[in-house]
C-alpha cells in the first residue's frame, strides 16, 4: 500500500491568522478545533501548523523560547493534545513546525549564556566569537542575515564592557544554535520524542539546509559560489537527519519529515531525500516559476528527474507564509517569484491573477506526488499590499530599512463570514480587532459567501481535491507529455496519467480544441462550445477522462 504522505494534500495553518476562538483578535487552537470539519470537508489529508510554541513573536513564532509548550496566545499544551486527537478523529494527520537552526534570545539557554559570562560552557551552545579589528569592533566574518544587515550582533557584558559577537542568520532575536555541541543534538532528539509521544504525525523542518556551518566560519567573500556557502548545505547536516530518521522510524503510523530546503542545484536538494533522511521537501522551483508553458514543463521535468534517483515523492506548492500570494503574482507582467525581490510595487490585474490561480490549482492537483495548500489559497485570497507602515510586524521590514515590506501581506486573518467587523474570524460579539486588518471587500471572498457559489474558488478546490482522491492518489509518480494533438503545443501544459486521465492547461492567447471523445471532469473556467465540440480558453485548465 502506498504510504499516505507520498500523495497527501497538506493544508498549512498559520495559527495566528486562521481562526480566533476566544475573541482576542488572534487566531488560536480553539479556533482551529472549531474549524476541523471545514478542513475535512475541503478534502485535505493533513494539517501543517507553523510554530505554536512559547515565543516573544519577534518573527511570527519562529523565535522559539520553549519547544515543549504552547504560547498563551494560542492556548495550552492540553489543548494541543486535544486538537491532535480531534484531528485524527476527522482522519486528518498533524505535522508541526520544528525550528532547529535557531531559538529565541529569550530561550533559557541563551539567557544563561548571557548571564554566565565570558568563556562559560553555556555560550558554547551558540556561536559566540570575538570581533575583528583592534578592539573587536568588527563582526567575526562577512556573513549577512537573510533578513538584511549583518548576521552578527555584539553583546554588552554584565559589567558594561563590550563582549563577543553572536551569530544570527535571521533576526538578532534568533541566535543560531551550534550543532557541533552535543547538548544541542540531545535536546532536539528529546523534543522529537516529546511531540511524537503526544501523537503528531511528523515535522516540517525550518531551514533544513542551514543547521551545520563550515568549520572555522570562513568569510563568504566578494564573489561567493552559491553552491558552496559556509552557512548552508554542509555535509554534517545529513548526519543529523540520519539520526533523526532512526528516531522517527521507531514510532508507528508512517510519520514523516518535510524539509524546507532552498538550494541552487537539484543534486544538493536530492541529498536531503535519500531513503534514510527526510521523506520529502518543498518544491520552491515550482513556486517561483513564471506562468509560462515552457518554464512550467521544464520545472515539472526537472522535479521528477531530481526525485527519481532517491525514490522520494515530488511536491507542488503555489504559496506559503513567506511568499507573495499567487493570485497577486499571476496578475503581474512578471509572474515569477524571487524571495530577494518581492516586487510589491508591481501592478497586478486581479481578474487575470484569479483566472490563472484557478488554473494553477488544478494543475498542481493533477501532478504526481503531494501538494500543499496554504490557508486562504482555497478562497483565492490576494496579497494585501497596502498595510500601513505602523502595523507591519515582519522583522524583514525593519532589517531592510523599509526596502522589503515583509511577509505580513500574506498573513492576514482569514474571512469566514460577512456578519461582523472581523468577517467571522472572531466569535460573534467579539470587540477586539484582528491582529492585522482585513480588507473590507474580503466579505465577498469569505467561506460563507463562497460555500453557496458553485463557481467559487472554494467549490473548485473541494471538487478538485475530491476528484484527485478518487482518480489520482496512489498512481505511479510519473506522467507522459502529450506531444501531438490540437490541445498540445508550445503554449500548453498537457500530460496524461494512468487510467485515461489527461490534464491540459492553455497558457496562450488562443482557445484550443479538445478531443471530442473525451469526457470533461473539471475545468477552472467555463469552456467555449462550438458545433464541433469544446474549446479550452486562455489561462484555463481542464481535466479529461479519455475513456
Amino acid at each position: 500500500m502506498t504510504p499516505w504522505w507520498r500523495h497527501a494534500a497538506i493544508y498549512q495553518i498559520y495559527v495566528r491568522s486562521f481562526a480566533d476562538g476566544d475573541g482576542d483578535g488572534t487566531g488560536d487552537l480553539a479556533g482551529v478545533r472549531d474549524r476541523l470539519p471545514y478542513l475535512r470537508e475541503l478534502g485535505v489529508d493533513a494539517l501543517w501548523f507553523t510554530p505554536w510554541y512559547t515565543s516573544p513573536m519577534a518573527d511570527g513564532g519562529y523565535d522559539v523560547a520553549d519547544y515543549r509548550d504552547i504560547d498563551p496566545l494560542f492556548g495550552t499544551l492540553s489543548e494541543a493534545g486535544q486538537l491532535i486527537d480531534e484531528a485524527h478523529a476527522q482522519d486528518l494527520r498533524v505535522l508541526v513546525d520544528l525550528v532547529p537552526n535557531h531559538c529565541s534570545d529569550q530561550h533559557r539557554w541563551f539567557r544563561q549564556a548571557l548571564a554566565d559570562g565570558p568563556g562559560s560552557a553555556a555560550r558554547e551552545r551558540f556561536w559566540f566569537l570575538p570581533g575583528r579589528g583592534d578592539h573587536g569592533e568588527l563582526p567575526p566574518n562577512d556573513w549577512h542575515s537573510y533578513f538584511g544587515g549583518s548576521a552578527w550582533t555584539r553583546i554588552t557584558e554584565a559589567d558594561g564592557t563590550p563582549g563577543p559577537w553572536y551569530l544570527h542568520m535571521f533576526a538578532p532575536q534568533q541566535p543560531d544554535l551550534n550543532w557541533e555541541h552535543p547538548d544541542v543534538r540531545a535536546e532536539f532528539e528529546d523534543i522529537l520524542h516529546f511531540w511524537l509521544r503526544l501523537g503528531v504525525d511528523g515535522f516540517r523542518i525550518d531551514v533544513a539546509h542551514g543547521l551545520a556551518k563550515k568549520p572555522g566560519l570562513p568569510d563568504v567573500g566578494a564573489a561567493p559560489d552559491p553552491t558552496d556557502l559556509p552557512y548552508q548545505d554542509i555535509d554534517d547536516v545529513h548526519d543529523i537527519y540520519r539520526s533523526w530518521r532512526e528516531i522517527l522510524d521507531g514510532y508507528d503510523g508512517d510519520r514523516i519529515f518535510v524539509g524546507e530546503v532552498w538550494l541552487p542545484t537539484a543534486e544538493q536538494f536530492a541529498r536531503y531525500l535519500r531513503p534514510d533522511e527526510l521523506h520529502s521537501a518543498f518544491n520552491f522551483d515550482f513556486l517561483c516559476c513564471a506562468w509560462d508553458a515552457g518554464a512550467l514543463r521544464g520545472v515539472v521535468d526537472s522535479t521528477l528527474a531530481a526525485h527519481a534517483p532517491v525514490g522520494a515523492p515530488p511536491t507542488w506548492v503555489l504559496s506559503n507564509h513567506d511568499t507573495i500570494r499567487h493570485v497577486t503574482r499571476y496578475g503581474r507582467a512578471d509572474t515569477s517569484f524571487d524571495m530577494g525581490d518581492k516586487r510589491l510595487a508591481d501592478p497586478s490585474d486581479p481578474v487575470l491573477g484569479r483566472r490563472r490561480a484557478r488554473a494553477a490549482a488544478l494543475l498542481t492537483m493533477a501532478l504526481p506526488g503531494g501538494i500543499y495548500v496554504y490557508q486562504g489559497d482555497e478562497l483565492g485570497l490576494p496579497e494585501v499590499q497596502d498595510l500601513p507602515d505602523e502595523l507591519l510586524q515582519d522583522p524583514t521590514y525593519v532589517r531592510s530599512e523599509g526596502l522589503d515590506r515583509g511577509r505580513d501581506g500574506c498573513r492576514i486573518p482569514l474571512p469566514w463570514g460577512s456578519g461582523s467587523h472581523t468577517l467571522g474570524f472572531s466569535p460573534e460579539g467579539a470587540t477586539a480587532e484582528p491582529w492585522l486588518p482585513q480588507p473590507a471587500d474580503w466579505a465577498r471572498l469569505s467561506v460563507e459567501a463562497q460555500t453557496a457559489d458553485p463557481d467559487s474558488f472554494l467549490t473548485l478546490y473541494r471538487r478538485g481535491l475530491a476528484l484527485r482522491g478518487e482518480r489520482l492518489t496512489g498512481l505511479p509518480e510519473t506522467l507522459a507529455w502529450v506531444e501531438n494533438g490540437p490541445e498540445s503545443g508550445p503554449d500548453t501544459v498537457c500530460f496524461d496519467r494512468p487510467g485515461g486521465f489527461r490534464c491540459v492547461v492553455n497558457l496562450g492567447d488562443t482557445a484550443l480544441p479538445l478531443p471530442r471523445a473525451a469526457t470533461v471532469l473539471l475545468t477552472s473556467a467555463p469552456l467555449d462550445r462550438t458545433p464541433d465540440g469544446f474549446l479550452l480558453p486562455a489561462d484555463t485548465c481542464v481535466w479529461l477522462d479519455l475513456n
